[in-house]
């Protein structure tokens, strides 16, 4: 067994995949985090999530497992569809995750500037890429790992 497991280790390098181990401990407290869903547009949440509109149920399967898979800010995190007419109310967030450049481009017009310029945007690719590319799951990941470390400081 332990010449598999090297072996793994050393084709997981190459491929320029990090592994990643489960911890044991403690879960962190989650504190009085409040969900977008129940904040009103003036209230000041932790992470919206900006998805294009007509997601298939597949894809937006995929994207609330990965959201969760980030912990509960993340997990209960608000999902706006940008529409014909844009967002609308956008509440006031710490971060937004935008998946493409069109819902980017909804985002930037129906925020302030001061919001904007107060919260961390992570842009990944849209979710039908998502599910087709592998490169585009990576950069999720990255994406979703950087936002995570946005919250945690912010």
């Amino acid at each position: 067994m332990p010449v598999i497991a090297e072996r793994r280790e050393r084709l997981l390098r190459v491929m320029g995949v990090t592994p990643w181990r489960l911890r044991v401990g403690d879960a962190a407290p989650v504190g009085n985090i409040q969900s977008a869903n129940e904040a009103g547009v003036g209230e000041h949440v932790g992470c919206v999530v900006i998805l294009p509109g007509g997601s298939s149920a597949r894809e937006l399967e995929l994207l609330g497992k990965a959201l969760r898979a980030f912990g509960p800010v993340t997990g209960r995190a608000a999902r706006l569809e940008v529409g014909e007419r844009g967002l609308g109310q956008v509440p006031v967030a710490a971060a937004y995750l935008v998946f493409g450049d069109a819902q980017a481009h909804a985002l930037g017009r129906d925020l302030s500037a001061a919001a904007l310029s107060a919260a961390q945007i992570v842009l990944v690719d849209p979710p039908s890429a998502v599910l087709a590319d592998p490169a585009a799951k990576r950069r999720l990941w990255n994406g979703l790992r950087a936002l995570g470390r946005a919250l945690v400081t912010g």
